[in-house]
């Protein structure tokens, strides 16, 4: 039996990881599983960067507008359904790439939740409202819900605890308690990882560039749609809050717009961070094709070099 092998790309927003993913793909013969818990979403193309109708034709993709608006698929949830579809794409072939920027999902698919997870910010933003509004009893008692394991122990008095651990059980569909093992489950893949990086200054300004073309295909429209379902988690995200302010007479045109670029240069900050924690990724420029196949060699197993 051929050893299977997963080629996880990860990086910014904006850095190319869609266009190097596809390359690449059809280098290896292989289909696409996005990691963007964005663009799992329908009715989103334009502001979370799905992929186009010509590249989506060019290599089979999956997960990208696979679920409604709707549903909430968290980590937990996607690990499972994740491994389930590499298990059959595996089954016809030797390599499958895997591309998007939610490291908490890349996390996921590679090592299993036992790990806990980074702040989401949106969702953190959320429950710090709640905890204004509602206060800390009542979600304390959300928390007991979810983890009465945890519940027990943390000082409920305590409004950091109970937001982190609220945090994570929804973050992950699984109990704060449980994740808190640290346990990494194996994989019966191999599993490759590539980084995509340029120069802070190129890519900040890839990132605006990209926020204008949006705006030009229709990132307004795309919102006008969406404002009525503004509360649910899948449109917590950059480029839709700044336009919904607009809409909602708290900010101008002008402002929304230069928000939206200002959040998203943050946001891929962080998901630099994130991803240079991690010793397995290899850094490359988005157009060294060459180089990437070079460092993964004939064997699917890359170089220490």
């Amino acid at each position: 039996m051929s050893i299977k092998r997963l080629l996880v790309i990860v990086g910014p927003t904006g850095s190319g990881k869609t266009d190097l993913s596809i390359r690449l793909a059809r280098r290896f013969g292989a289909p696409i599983l996005s990691t963007d818990s964005r663009q799992f979403y329908r009715g989103m193309p334009i502001g979370t960067a799905q992929p186009s109708a010509e590249q989506l034709q060019a290599v089979e993709h999956h997960f990208i507008a696979s679920h409604d608006i709707t549903e909430s698929l968290n980590c937990g949830e996607y690990e499972t359904l994740a491994l389930a579809r590499l298990g059959e794409l595996f089954a016809t072939h030797d390599w499958v790439v895997a591309v998007g920027g939610s490291g908490l999902y890349v996390q996921a698919l590679c090592d299993g939740m036992d790990d806990l997870p980074t702040a989401d910010e949106a969702l953190r933003a959320e429950l710090m409202r709640r905890l204004r509004e509602e206060g800390l009893e009542r979600l304390a008692e959300e928390l007991r819900e979810l983890d009465p394991v945890y519940w027990e122990t943390v000082d409920r008095r305590n409004p950091a605890r109970v937001v982190r651990a609220l945090e994570v059980c929804l973050q992950s569909g699984r109990p704060y308690s449980e994740l808190r093992r640290g346990e990494r489950r194996e994989r019966p893949f191999r599993i490759v990882k590539v980084g995509v990086d340029l120069p802070r200054g190129t890519l900040y300004e890839r990132i605006d560039r990209r926020v204008e073309r949006m705006l030009a295909d229709g990132l307004v429209d795309e919102a006008r749609a969406l404002y009525p379902f503004r509360e649910l988690n899948a449109l917590q995200t950059v480029g839709y809050r700044e336009l919904f302010d607009w809409f909602d007479g708290r900010t101008s045109y002008e402002e929304a717009v230069e928000r939206i670029k200002r959040n998203t240069r943050r946001y891929a900050k962080r998901q630099l961070t994130w991803f240079r924690r991690d010793p397995a990724v290899r850094w490359f420029a988005p157009d060294a094709d060459e180089e990437i196949v070079a460092w993964i060699g004939r064997d699917g197993m890359p170089s220490e070099e």
